[in-house]
């Protein structure tokens, strides 16, 4: 039985590409910095929080939308313990990235980041709300999903492509294929003579160079791939405890803590979606 603090993950394993998350009092949910490698785009649907975006901090309540880039550091947190309520749509970027290009909105299938972080129009709000609705409820049709998915990202990538992009500044190279190591050997256990030896930078201008260009120093960005790596084990169907080892933990408990602070849900709670 779920109490209203407590988060509901809604999947289908026909639809790969969408996630919904829904909690209906945060009060309790606090997240540490962190990113997703999928797009996201979250409703607030009671109260009111704080949004850190980046550089950028902002104060959203009901009826507003917040979106987030790819790998695109952000924290959200309740203001005084007041109640507030969200939605959260994680949408696969290579899917969207098609969708988009399909659409003519992309000259070529790739990922190009959303410059917009917050949306309060009415009227996309309420077509958000009524596509969670249709994800959550069991009696409605696949097909119906997918369309619901598909007409109403189409309709606000639409609205959104008239809108000036302001380009993120690319990390040098050199960090990038830093980024891209750490990437792969996530699981495993590196120190910061390693990444100095790979990088040619020293410890201090790596750390400083790493957080100004990705938002986590490189240790802050591992771990935040293991909780990733977390993620993909549970939906799985993996045990939580081979999850943990598979991800690069020590031990369970520690999986669980992190995975807790960083995904505002135990590890139980996301491997148990709504169907």
């Amino acid at each position: 039985m779920t109490t209203r603090h407590q988060p509901l993950f809604w999947r289908d394993a026909r639809m790969p590409h969408v996630e919904l998350r829904k909690v209906e009092d945060g009060r309790k949910v606090c997240y540490a910095p962190h990113s997703h490698t999928q797009w996201s785009l979250g409703a607030i649907t009671e109260g009111e929080s704080t949004f850190r975006y980046r550089d950028a901090r902002y104060h959203v309540a009901a009826g507003t939308l917040v979106m987030m880039n790819p790998n695109w550091m952000h924290a959200c947190s309740a203001i005084d313990e007041r109640p507030w309520g969200y939605l959260m749509l994680y949408v696969d970027a290579r899917w969207l990235s098609e969708l988009r290009y399909q659409a003519g909105l992309l000259a070529a299938p790739y990922w190009q980041d959303i410059a917009t972080a917050v949306i309060r129009e009415r009227k996309w709000y309420e077509g958000y709300c009524q596509l969670a609705a249709c994800l959550l409820d069991s009696k409605r049709e696949l097909l119906d999903k997918q369309t619901a998915v598909v007409e109403y990202l189409s309709a606000l990538m639409h609205a959104l492509a008239g809108q000036s992009v302001q380009p993120v500044a690319k990390a040098p190279a050199l960090l990038q294929e830093l980024a891209a190591w750490l990437d792969a050997h996530a699981a495993e256990e590196i120190s910061l003579e390693d990444l100095c030896r790979r990088s040619g930078y020293s410890p201090g201008h790596l750390i400083r160079a790493f957080r100004q260009h990705f938002g986590f120093t490189p240790h802050a960005y591992q771990v935040n791939r293991r909780v990733q790596l977390g993620q993909r084990e549970l939906k799985a169907g993996k045990p939580i405890a081979e999850a943990a080892l598979n991800a690069g933990f020590s031990d369970q408990p520690h999986f669980q803590r992190t995975f807790k602070r960083l995904v505002a849900a135990t590890p139980n709670q996301y491997r148990q979606p709504t169907g």
